[in-house]
């Protein structure tokens, strides 16, 4: 079976702990070079995680002839200007979320691709990927629920470690472009449209600079959606989408485990329906995903044009809550 070779530009231990072990796993993929600035970290990744290539500089995996695509889990600011030294050199991307800083940062990438038509890029947005959201979306599109109404997401975790690349504004870190991107994701993913104006209201921490906590509105005409996120409150994810003759709620709705079943549950009138998914790793089912992509030169399933949508309504988030007034899109 042809399998797609992947390399890895850092050794980040998102990527150490998540996304290389699935992508060992995946059907079409296999990890076979992975980067770090230390070497000797690199090598030590190579040995404890059966990768068979460890360099020094990225670099010198774009320089690899036998790399097919790669992996970028770097910060945030790094995001944009990698994606575009791995398509010069002929490389599949798949660039972890968030594609860009703004939306004039991951515009770049739009544009540029289409220097590049035979090569594939993605955001990798994983949650997309889930059984779970895959039916979801299916109910909302067959009017399951009715006519959608509201959409409400929760997301949060305590991170409080000056020194954590999160938490650094230089990088690119903060609520908004770290989880508040998933809030948003999925009401334009539930709602199959883009907000006409937004509302925002975002709290700063004094020490870092970051945005900690943040919420807004996303009206979409018919409907709305809104959220909130933090980066220092009570670790909890939650989404309910309500429609005019139910109601679906999402268990686990970003980070969905890879060791146990995941649960949605759609309540009709007076019933509620439990609906439970094998165990399965969504980012495996990425990296799948995206190697089929380019075995069978076909579209990507999620296209980079869509990043930079959900960029544009992040900044606008931002301007409303500097200014204290909406914002449209």
């Amino acid at each position: 079976m042809k399998k797609i070779s992947w390399g890895v530009l850092s050794t980040s231990k998102f990527a150490l702990r998540a996304t290389i072990p699935a992508t060992q796993r995946s059907r079409y993929s296999e990890v076979t070079a992975v980067a770090s600035r230390d070497l000797e970290r690199a090598r030590t990744v190579g040995a404890d995680m059966n990768i068979p290539k460890a360099y020094g500089r990225y670099e010198e995996i774009l320089a690899d002839p036998d790399i097919d695509a790669v992996y970028i889990p770097l910060p945030n600011h790094m995001h944009v200007d990698w994606t575009l030294k791995a398509l010069k050199a002929g490389k599949h991307v798949l660039c972890e979320k968030p594609l860009g800083l703004n939306y004039a940062d991951a515009s770049r990438l739009v544009d540029a691709a289409k220097d590049y038509p035979g090569l594939k890029v993605m955001e990798a947005f994983m949650y997309r990927h889930h059984p779970q959201w895959h039916k979801v979306k299916e109910l909302v599109d067959e009017k399951a629920i009715g006519e959608i109404k509201a959409v409400h997401s929760l997301y949060s975790y305590c991170n409080v470690d000056t020194s954590n690349i999160r938490n650094k504004v230089e990088t690119g870190g903060g609520v908004m472009l770290d989880i508040g991107c998933y809030c948003i994701s999925l009401s334009r993913l539930v709602f199959g449209r883009e907000p006409g104006r937004v509302l925002g209201r975002i709290e700063y921490d004094p020490k870092t600079r970051i945005d900690r906590l943040a919420s807004g509105v996303l009206d979409f005409g018919e409907g709305a959606a809104t959220f909130t996120c933090g980066t220092q409150l009570q670790p909890y994810q939650r989404v309910n989408i309500l429609g005019t003759q139910g109601r679906i709620e999402i268990e686990i709705p970003f980070n969905a485990p890879n060791d146990r079943p995941c649960r949605i549950w759609m309540q009709r009138g007076g019933s509620t329906e439990e609906i439970a998914f094998e165990v399965c790793d969504q980012y495996t089912i990425q990296a799948d995903l995206f190697a089929e992509a380019i075995l069978n030169d076909r579209d990507v399933p999620t296209p980079i044009e869509d990043g930079v949508a959900n960029m544009r309504v992040i900044d606008a988030v931002g301007e409303s809550s500097r200014q204290g007034s909406w914002i449209g899109i």
